[in-house]
């Protein structure tokens, strides 16, 4: 099998076929590697996607739980959000877990940084963070989040991933990359 250092596909023609202000969904016609016509779709997120994984002083850390439209289904999942061009990703890690827990952290540590979430139809791109020496204050999530939060302790939250009780890919990446560091 050969591979490829450069691009192999050839774009021939673009048209966006959605926008908002979050994504841009993308209709190319393409030559695939093969030398074949075909056509590409390209979901384009307008935010980097952010998580935390809030660690306190008891080995303890908080998920959020809400309903998640897309997947028609209820879902616990690291606190997590966009970050919107020209803001470091750190200080939408900050924001995020405040907005959604309340906490306010005295130390942030990147755990993975630039994991590309679905790359065979997105360029999302994901950065989680661990947060620690964390205060407790006061929560404001969006009109758009109905949350609840959960304290648990950060090995059970790796148990919850095991069985297949976690399945957002940021919080599943980032719990795992955890439990091996504190091994």
């Amino acid at each position: 099998m050969e591979l490829f250092e450069s691009n192999p596909w050839q774009t021939h023609q673009s048209e966006v076929k959605y926008d908002n202000p979050w994504i841009k969904v993308t209709h190319n016609e393409v030559t695939n590697p093969a030398g074949k016509a075909g056509i590409y779709g390209v979901v384009h997120f307008k935010n980097t996607a952010v998580g935390v994984i809030p660690v306190d002083d008891e080995g303890y850390t908080y998920l959020v739980g809400q309903f998640r439209y897309t997947l028609n289904s209820y879902e616990w999942e690291i606190p997590a959000g966009g970050c919107p061009p020209g803001e470091e990703t750190g200080e939408t890690a900050m924001r995020e877990l405040q907005e959604e827990t309340g906490l306010i952290a005295d130390s942030l540590k990147i755990l993975l940084g630039n994991m590309a979430l679905s790359n065979s139809i997105s360029d999302e791109r994901a950065f989680v963070y661990l947060a620690t020496g964390l205060t407790q204050g006061t929560a404001c999530p969006e009109d758009t989040e109905d949350l609840a939060i959960k304290r648990l302790p950060v090995a059970e939250a790796v148990e919850m991933v095991l069985r297949g009780e976690i399945t957002d890919s940021m919080s599943v990446a980032g719990l795992l990359r955890l439990a091996m560091m504190n091994r």
